[in-house]
């Protein structure tokens, strides 16, 4: 069997982060961060497996968007998807961080599966 790609989720919602992680479990291996500081972290513990990120861009502390810029930085063949439901401005933040992709929640998690299928190719 082919080992799976494993996909990083950071968000700030417990529910949307469960909720990810029940409809991608399975076809990927999750790790699961509740911040951009516990994010970095789980990134760096772990640069060389994650294949995929998946984060909110507006948490308190530290933001998407500066968690997308940081990573960008250092490793930038990592796909980011970033998600918001904040409209244009965060979304304009996270194209001039570099996310590969820009998600507007809520978003339909068959959307979200082409996408992650798409930058993993």
């Amino acid at each position: 069997m082919d080992a799976k790609h494993k996909i990083l989720i950071i968000d700030d919602s417990q529910e949307t982060v469960a909720g990810l992680k029940g409809f991608l479990d399975g076809k990927y291996d999750i790790v699961m961060a509740h911040d951009g500081a516990e994010g970095i972290q789980a990134f760096e513990n772990d640069k060389d497996g994650i294949h995929l990120i998946i984060t909110d861009l507006v948490m308190p502390s530290f933001s998407g968007v500066s968690l997308i810029g940081a990573i960008k930085q250092k490793y930038p063949k990592i796909p980011i998807i970033a998600m918001t439901g904040w409209g244009h401005h965060p979304k304009a933040l996270a194209s001039e961080a570099k996310a590969d992709l820009i998600l507007d929640k809520p978003f339909e998690m068959e959307e979200l599966d082409r996408a992650i299928k798409k930058l993993l190719s």
